[in-house]
């Protein structure tokens, strides 16, 4: 869940403001219960002067008289008033122990419950002493009325957090899937995808705009790309066709000392224009243009077609052509082009396996789909050289003396990037094996392997 950026994103707001609710309550708490308490200290010392210069003014029985009355008063404090000898003489607290000055006294009254009382003891000419007190209960109940309601209040930023959170990671990731998708299909060749744009003009639409404008550009350019390359391959295979016609009637004269000359040249262009008849090939394959023709196709079938072609020429070779498959294996693409894969596949492990040697076109599962592979025991290739042989007009002969053109495994990736396959070069130990790798499998019945 976390694995979002948007989420996580929120989550750290949401963290960030819980935090600020936390430290902004218990600032008010400390806040309002220093304040309260400074007021009651004021109120316990105004009441307690206010006695003395009662005792003052009118002795002993004023006090009295005054410290009952008030005690008698709905809301008043707690008051007092106890004799030099300790007896009771007046008031709630009277009798009291209390230290001269501030201190806490806990109390209990009959029938009621235990209080917990602020008190300031004054000593009054004569030895009397006057207690003032406040019950700390009401500044209890703020402290725990406050932390009640910012309770609620971190409960419901953290609330409101997890769902603008949820909603913000799904409108966001939305969009991100919409741009990652779009990127897919592109990268499977449909380059007229673009990325979709909602409108509201947010930092993701402008994204969409620009990563949509990049896009275009890039597939202008490809397109101009194909398009010079083949029209490069169309003006020259013309030319060169009709090159090549001439040839042939210039070879059927008497004069037969250049007849080997004339072989050797129409040799040649038929090489040529096999390259750029490739090369037409595997562009129309990148266009994306032969998706129409998929269809389910078993490539067992194409494999033994391809080895029941190439038997003859290696048998004469000297070479074990076979195949190694358990049953039929489906999946959906072009049989021409994928016949066309395996031609190629089959071709260069006969070229290059060497006399005597043995080359096995097998079909196996692999662990996410299909493997066809076409494996021989002949030199092997390096393995810093793998990769690259799938360029184009790549080969592993720097001479480049032996026929060919080097784009027959670039064929090969093209057609493999058509139907979402990935072909890969391994070491056989001795050998190689050229790969393709299917990532989905149709399975036609339950008595198939594949």
């Amino acid at each position: 869940m976390f694995r979002s950026a948007s989420l996580r994103l929120a989550t750290l707001y949401t963290a960030g403001f819980a935090i600020s609710v936390v430290l902004l309550g218990a600032l008010t708490l400390f806040t309002t219960r220093g304040a309260l308490t400074r007021q009651f200290s004021n109120r316990i010392r105004s009441d307690s002067a206010a006695l003395v210069a009662e005792y003052r003014m009118e002795g002993l029985g004023g006090v009295v008289q005054a410290v009952r009355e008030r005690d008698a008063t709905p809301g008043a404090l707690d008051y007092g008033l106890t004799s030099p000898s300790g007896a009771p003489i007046a008031g709630r607290l009277a009798g009291a122990k209390a230290p001269v000055g501030w201190s806490v006294l806990n109390s209990s009254q009959p029938h009621e419950d235990a209080e917990r009382l602020s008190v300031y003891a004054t000593v009054l000419p004569g030895g009397y002493r006057l207690l003032v007190a406040n019950d700390e209960e009401s500044i209890e109940a703020l402290d725990g009325l406050l932390f009640q309601r910012f309770a609620l209040a971190f409960l419901g930023v953290v609330l409101i957090g997890i769902v603008g959170g949820m909603a913000l990671s799904r409108g966001v990731s939305r969009k991100i899937a919409a741009i990652a998708g779009t990127a897919e299909a592109i990268i499977d060749g449909d380059l007229h995808r673009r990325v979709p744009i909602e409108g509201s003009g947010d930092d993701l639409d402008r994204l969409a705009v620009t990563l949509n404008r990049m896009l275009d550009r890039i597939a202008g350019l490809m397109e101009s790309l194909r398009q010079v390359s083949s029209d490069v391959a169309h003006d020259l295979r013309t030319p060169l066709t009709r090159l090549r016609g001439r040839l042939e009637t210039l070879g059927r004269s008497p004069d037969a000392g250049h007849a080997e000359a004339f072989d050797g040249a129409l040799a040649d262009l038929d090489a040529i224009l096999g390259t750029f008849a490739a090369l037409l090939r595997i562009s129309q394959i990148e266009s994306g243009a032969r998706r129409a023709a998929f269809r389910r196709t078993d490539l067992t079938q194409l494999a033994r077609t391809v080895i029941e072609a190439f038997g003859p020429s290696a048998e004469d070779a000297g070479i074990d052509l076979h195949l190694e498959a358990s049953g039929p294996a489906y999946i959906e693409g072009d049989p021409e082009l994928l016949t066309q894969m395996l031609v190629n596949l089959v071709e260069n492990g006969l070229r290059h396996a060497g006399s005597g040697a043995a080359v096995a076109v097998r079909s196996v599962q692999a662990d996410h789909g299909l493997a066809i592979s076409v494996i021989d025991n002949g030199p092997g290739v390096p393995s810093v050289e793998r990769a690259r042989l799938f360029d184009r007009f790549y080969r592993l002969e720097a001479s480049r003396s032996t026929p060919g053109s080097g784009l027959g495994l670039a064929l090969v990736a093209a057609v493999a990037r058509l139907h979402g396959a990935e072909a890969s070069l391994h070491d056989a130990s001795p050998g190689l094996e050229a790969r393709v790798t299917f990532p989905t499998i149709r399975r036609p019945g339950a008595n198939i392997d594949f």
